[in-house]
């Protein structure tokens, strides 16, 4: 997220889309790559969706709407 960020600072900014597995884990239960580590071990799924929404990616609720979402992105 922080990457893409950086690049649109220097005017390199494309419409993204993606998705977070493990948004329904149990707190403290590592599922999917939302139990994967953020920052200096700590964070999830909740985490990585807000630094994503921040970096300007629309993220899906789910897998299966993740074309429609990329839709929505592409059309602004």
């Amino acid at each position: 997220a922080q990457f893409l960020i950086d690049e649109a600072k220097r005017g390199r900014k494309k419409p993204m889309a993606g998705f977070i597995a493990g948004r329904t884990a149990p707190p403290g239960r590592r599922m999917g790559h939302a139990g994967a580590i953020v920052s200096g071990g700590q964070g999830g799924a909740e985490d990585k969706i807000a630094a994503m929404e921040a970096a300007g990616i629309r993220v899906s609720p789910s897998p299966s709407l993740l074309g429609e979402t990329l839709l929505e992105a592409l059309k602004g």
